[in-house]
């Protein structure tokens, strides 16, 4: 069977990884990518368990010769990157009068410049072939704004801003470009920010829910990896092929 690949950016965890089992259920050949010790071994089980070609690269993508050189040795390695899912990310929670530079400069790159450095080395291999799918991962923080999150609010918003040129610039080469913009989902990272302010705040983890994560959901319900994972995977589809440019959010009705 005809077997399209894609490259899916922090996807040894959390959301990515979730992204990835929705591609690897449809057939797709996946390019692991995350900085995980164990990233050889879960990109190895996914591929057992849906009987899919994986491998992993353990690249940090906050340098761009690193970038140039994966896409270089995917291309290689899979003769081609139909579908391209930049998701990795980083938070930060601070007000800006103490927010340190040197993380804002982190989340900026890794958040918003690395998903312009993986496009523009996948971009060529696309454009030859006339085809390409490049899902960008943003946030309900790509739309609208919380406060102490500068540097997270502003490279989501740059990531949309950055999707709708990518969509103008390929939509002659057969290139479609979308942004997911999800709401809470309960990752590692959550479940941790969960635990920090229950403490913080003496309160139990069923009112830091309720009270300060999905405040702003009005379905009151975290949103799942899956459900992201299905959405990236219907926009990589021939019938997506005329969606290019939009930023859909999938958070329980938050920036309504």
């Amino acid at each position: 069977m005809y077997s399209k690949t894609v490259l899916i950016t922090g996807s040894t965890s959390g959301i990515g990884l979730g992204i990835a089992i929705e591609f690897a259920r449809e057939g797709y050949s996946i390019a692991f990518n995350g900085l995980e010790l164990y990233g050889y071994e879960i990109a190895e089980k996914i591929g057992l368990e849906f009987d899919v070609r994986t491998m992993y690269y353990q690249s940090d993508l906050t340098d761009m010769k690193q970038v140039e050189e994966m896409i270089l040795k995917i291309e290689s390695d899979f003769e081609k990157i139909d579908v391209l899912v930049n998701n990795a990310g980083i938070k930060f929670v601070l007000p800006v009068e103490n927010f340190p530079i040197e993380k804002w400069n982190e989340v900026i790159q890794l958040n918003l410049s690395a998903v312009f450095g993986v496009s523009k080395f996948a971009w060529n291999t696309m454009k030859a072939k006339n085809f390409g799918r490049i899902i960008n991962i943003a946030s309900a923080h790509g739309v609208v704004a919380s406060e102490n999150k500068s540097a997270y609010v502003a490279a989501k918003h740059g990531v949309v801003g950055l999707t709708k040129v990518l969509a103008l610039e390929g939509a002659t080469f057969g290139i479609t470009v979308n942004a997911i913009c999800p709401g809470y989902v309960r990752t590692p990272l959550v479940q941790k920010q969960i635990v920090d302010h229950a403490k913080t705040h003496g309160i139990s983890e069923d009112e830091v829910i309720s009270t300060i994560l999905l405040q702003k959901h009005a379905i009151k319900e975290f949103v799942t990896s899956e459900s992201i994972g299905k959405l990236a995977v219907f926009l990589a589809s021939d019938a997506a092929n005329l969606i290019t440019g939009t930023s859909i959010p999938v958070d329980g009705g938050w920036v309504a």
